[in-house]
């Protein structure tokens, strides 16, 4: 165990709505800190997210001393001694010191307690197991600060029993490496998941949804992927093959466009080689209207370099919003690899930066003109003389123009027998 005054400078913990709280909760022989998160990302000089509480005031003296003080609390998990603090609207959630003394997967039978220590070794991950108190003082009950130093993520205790409490911990493993850690993952961690894999069958598609999608935008996500894939644990995922090698490239190629990185991007490179496993990925994970239909759109295959010139680029972008447009090629791009004729696909990508499609000029009354009647035959027109605008590159001559419709009408007119 190690008390080390690291965050005596935090502004946060010195004023403001945090400071509020623990002020609040550390008096009458009770004591508050800091935990979790919050205190890892601001020993590692990463903005804070959610600022989490642990106190050993039980739950109902947690909502009267902030009735007391004029502070909303909502019970959302009173039952587990968690209480949400709102503090200048923004929500603190505070959780009473706690020990499992039964584990049943996620289910556990916990007891309220006081001791920190026991309350820390019931945390998923060593450098989520660090408490700050009011006075800046850090309280390292497991080894956090030798991992966050170390830049490195490890199970409290045995992984195998962590992962036990709740099999969704073996994601949260790599999410976290990902994330914060350095270098390989830790040996002892990994073997544990590669031996528990069998329990993601139990997990609900909206957990590993969430998990997966924080995973492959985290800043080493090419890395913690492909040992996932070493070790067999994408395809319990899945339900099918996993392509490394296009994620690791679709993340360069967004880093050399300078594009923010795309979860459902990413995912399509790590899932998707044809349509049908866009919509097998769609409902095993459950995505969400928006995301089922990129990863869709994702799904064709009909980019290919070779004969890939600007002209074709642009008729493509005409069919296309600019977002889907720049998905497909880029995810093109990455089946090649990233390495692979780079200024070919990095023009491509920026056509919509440099190329504006004009709208179709002719309409449904130029070919009325010209004797074909409302209905289903001019629609079919129409959709005609735009396939040939396109292939003529786009002209605005009017003349052009007239003798586009004048070959749509006489070539329907013939295939019809008008």
């Amino acid at each position: 165990m190690s008390e080390v005054r690291l965050l005596s400078d935090a502004p946060w913990l010195t004023e403001g709505p945090a400071a509020r709280v623990l002020g609040l909760l550390n008096a009458d022989g009770e004591e508050a800190r800091v935990i979790g998160g919050a205190v890892r990302n601001a020993l590692m000089k990463i903005p804070l997210a959610d600022i989490d509480i642990a106190t050993t005031a039980l739950p109902d003296e947690v909502v009267r001393r902030a009735r007391r003080a004029g502070i909303k609390s909502v019970p959302t998990g009173i039952e587990h001694g968690t209480v949400t603090l709102v503090v200048d609207s923004q929500p603190f959630e505070v959780t009473t010191l706690r020990e499992d003394t039964e584990t049943y997967g996620r289910k556990a039978k916990v007891a309220f307690g006081r001791d920190w220590v026991r309350d820390a070794e019931r945390r998923d991950f060593t450098i989520n197991g660090l408490s700050v108190d009011a006075d800046g003082i850090v309280h390292d009950h497991v080894g956090g600060l030798a991992d966050i130093a170390a830049r490195r993520v490890r199970f409290i205790g045995d992984p195998a029993q962590r992962i036990a409490e709740d099999y969704l911990r073996i994601l949260r493993f790599f999410r976290f490496h990902a994330a914060y850690a350095a270098g390989e993952v830790d040996r002892a961690g990994y073997l544990a998941c590669i031996s528990g894999r069998t329990g993601l069958a139990g997990l609900s598609a909206e957990r590993i949804r969430m998990e997966m999608l924080k995973l492959v935008v985290a800043n080493g996500a090419a890395g913690a992927v492909v040992a996932m894939g070493d070790g067999g644990l994408l395809l319990p995922l899945f339900g099918g093959v996993a392509y490394t090698g296009p994620f690791a490239a679709m993340i360069e190629i967004e880093r050399l466009m300078e594009l923010k990185p795309s979860a459902t991007r990413r995912l399509a490179a790590l899932t998707v080689a044809v349509t049908e496993d866009a919509r097998r990925i769609a409902s095993r994970l459950r995505l969400s209207n928006a995301e089922a239909k990129a990863l869709d759109s994702m799904g064709h295959r009909w980019w290919r370099l070779p004969g890939m010139d600007e002209a074709r680029a642009k008729r493509r972008l005409y069919r296309l919003d600019e977002e889907p447009y720049r998905d497909r090629l880029l995810l093109a791009w990455a089946r090649t690899g990233a390495k692979a004729d780079v200024d070919q696909w990095r023009a491509l990508a920026t056509l919509p930066q440099r190329w504006r499609a004009p709208h179709f000029p002719l309409r449904a009354s130029d070919f009325i003109a010209r004797g074909i009647a409302e209905g289903p035959a001019l629609g079919h027109v129409l959709t005609l003389a735009e396939d040939a605008w396109l292939a003529a590159d786009f002209p605005l001559d009017p003349q052009v123009l007239s003798g586009i419709a004048d070959q749509t009408v006489s070539r329907f007119t013939r295939d019809h027998r008008l």
